[in-house]
């Protein structure tokens, strides 16, 4: 594709006015919501996001799954994810930490070593946690706080390293506990791996027939059970993750509609405008001007 240039979410933009704790743009710490009309809209982001919540509520997704907190929990949000945000409680109060990709390959360099955890984050974005837990991570977080503080350490960013290498390997207890006490029936467990395709191939296929082959079941089967147990057609699955994946390049890129068609594999710009609007019921140049 020629000229094309992607811009990742300006997330620093919408930070630049706050009180942050940073280590150039590799580890930064907030002490207050940042929500902005920009987080009106779908957007991806190129870092990864924990929010450490103290109390509150807070509503939105996280790739089309629902994100709902109520008191104390963590979020983590992986590079390429899309958020939406659609509403946050007057008294909450959380902590944030951004992480660079840099930084955080750094912690652990093997990809395969990386892939479990990353799994298990992408599965449970939301965890719950109890008053211990929760005073943990808020020490955690002080301690690097206290580590960005200090400028002229020389070994400020290898502590840092370490410091979140601790942290994750600690939550990574409760994602096992989340996992361990999810019992899940065969119906259930056909949803998570037909969602886990779409997510991966929704892209390049948008027959039902593809999916059901690749999970060995007839296509009538696997829409039976699909509208059965998430109480909504197969095909919407598919047809949410494309509009969402739209929505997010028309809204946090500058790549031309027509350039988007042709990264989701419409045959022509006049096709996706008739698919999108389908959806959305705007066109993609009426969503992007909104």
């Amino acid at each position: 594709m020629k000229n094309r240039h992607i811009l990742p979410f300006n997330w620093g933009s919408e930070i630049e006015k706050m009180d942050v704790e940073s280590i150039d743009n590799d580890v930064i710490l907030l002490e207050k919501p940042m929500i902005t009309s920009t987080f009106q809209y779908p957007f991806k982001l190129d870092v990864t996001a924990i929010i450490i919540c103290i109390k509150g509520t807070t509503e939105g997704s996280i790739n089309l799954k629902p994100c709902v907190t109520n008191g104390s929990c963590f979020i983590t949000i992986l590079p390429g994810q899309i958020m939406e945000y659609k509403s946050i409680s007057d008294d909450f109060s959380g902590l944030f930490i951004v992480m660079s990709q840099r930084f955080t390959d750094s912690l652990v360099p093997n990809a395969i070593d990386r892939l479990p955890l990353s799994l298990s984050v992408r599965d449970n974005p939301v965890i719950p946690l109890d008053k211990d837990s929760l005073e943990g991570m808020i020490h955690y977080f002080e301690l690097l706080k206290r580590v960005i503080q200090v400028q002229e350490h020389p070994y400020r960013i290898e502590t840092a390293r370490h410091l979140t290498l601790a942290f994750f390997y600690g939550a990574g207890v409760h994602l096992h506990r989340v996992a361990d006490n999810r019992k899940m029936t065969h119906h259930e467990t056909v949803v998570e791996k037909y969602l886990n395709l779409v997510q991966t191939h929704f892209k390049e296929q948008r027959g039902l027939e593809f999916y059901a082959d690749k999970l060995c079941i007839t296509s009538a089967y696997l829409s039976k059970i699909i509208k059965h147990t998430t109480g909504k057609p197969a095909n919407d699955w598919i047809d949410d993750h494309v509009a969402l994946e739209a929505k997010a390049l028309l809204k946090s890129t500058n790549m031309t509609i027509d350039q988007i068609s042709e990264v989701l594999n419409f045959p022509s710009q006049s096709f996706f405008g008739k698919y999108f609007k389908r959806i959305t019921g705007k066109s993609p140049r009426e969503y992007k001007k909104m």
